[in-house]
């Protein structure tokens, strides 16, 4: 699966996943244009859609409406190296959400996708090459 990351001005970058585009800056405070969120955000923010939607197809699975469906997200910055050290998600469930379903959605949405890329994490390699030219 390919992600094109593309400088554009300043501290800007425009995202291409499967022709989708995506626009990450810095906020005014630390010199960016604020033209989009934060890398550091928007992986924030893929973890919490990745859990809003392992809930969303656990509701549709089991006939319940996702109406009132909702994820809230906070993080905490860590140093040294520079990360996100904690994360801390709200998964507002639809009213009438049945008690007896609770266990079995915390189940399914603490393996989603990015969360069990978090708890083993990827390997990573970087390869720096030269530009052959500008597009």
């Amino acid at each position: 699966m390919a992600i094109s990351v593309n400088w554009t001005s300043g501290d800007s970058f425009v995202i291409d996943v499967r022709a989708h585009f995506l626009t990450v800056d810095q906020p005014y405070a630390d010199g960016g244009q604020d033209l989009g969120p934060t890398p550091t955000e928007l992986f924030v923010a893929s973890l919490a859609g990745c859990v809003g939607f392992y809930a969303e197809r656990f509701l549709r699975r089991h006939g319940i409406a996702a109406e009132g469906l909702r994820v809230d997200c906070d993080f905490e910055m860590g140093e040294r190296p520079a990360r996100v050290e904690s994360i801390a998600i709200k998964l507002r469930l639809p009213p009438g959400f049945p008690e007896s379903r609770r266990a079995a959605m915390m189940a399914v949405v603490e393996h989603c996708t990015v969360h069990n890329s978090l708890t083993r994490p990827p390997t990573v390699g970087i390869e720096l090459t030269a530009a052959t030219r500008v597009l």
